[in-house]
């Protein structure tokens, strides 16, 4: 914990004051919104979508570009290398990289098809995971800040944003049926009406 401290440090306390941030522009932003004529529902799931999608990928993302003292910069083009030799290791340190690489864009992949339908779809997120996390580990190489540039890294971002869908569609299933936790609470605290209303 010392080491990620060390690491991360200060882009844990730059998402401790993103998160209030971002709500409150979120709130403020649903507020407009309502104003403007669009229904409720729909102005809060598209508020909570686009706060969802800054507080959960940004900080990743700041993290990846976070220069790392006396490392070298490198490339890895060849598939399951790199995953297979951090699996091997079976260290706490291999857990959390591997864990870290497929979470990164877990919250995009939910809600990012929430607020754009366009991008429903396992496929479809898990295209659009590869090709932003291949521009983010070109920035890598290019900015040259220490680290090496992977294609399992890709790979794993994309199953991350691809399994974020999954669960979003799972969500949306059950949220339809009036099945999903979220619909019980919001019907409990009369911020919905039961149905579905996406976009």
């Amino acid at each position: 914990m010392q080491r990620v401290w060390e690491l991360w440090g200060g882009v844990l306390i730059g998402w401790a004051i993103l998160a209030p941030v971002a709500g409150g522009i979120g709130w403020g932003v649903f507020l407009w919104r309502t104003r403007r004529g669009v229904a409720r529902e729909r102005a809060r799931r598209r508020g909570w979508a686009e706060v969802g999608i800054a507080v959960g990928t940004l900080p990743w993302v700041w993290m990846i570009l976070t220069p790392l003292d006396g490392g070298e910069r490198g490339v890895n083009w060849v598939p399951l290398v790199d995953l297979a030799q951090t699996v091997s290791e079976g260290s706490f340190n291999s857990f959390v990289q591997v864990s870290a690489n497929l979470a990164v864009f877990v919250p995009l992949g939910l809600l990012l098809p929430l607020r754009f339908p366009w991008f429903s779809g396992v496929g479809r997120m898990f295209a659009t995971g590869a090709a932003l996390s291949l521009g983010l580990e070109i920035a890598q190489y290019a900015l040259d800040l220490g680290r090496y540039s992977s294609v399992d890294d890709v790979l794993m971002n994309a199953a991350g944003a691809g399994i974020g869908a999954a669960l979003g569609r799972l969500h949306e299933s059950r949220r339809a049926a009036g099945r999903s936790y979220s619909t019980r609470v919001m019907l409990r605290m009369g911020w919905a009406t039961g149905g579905s209303n996406a976009g």
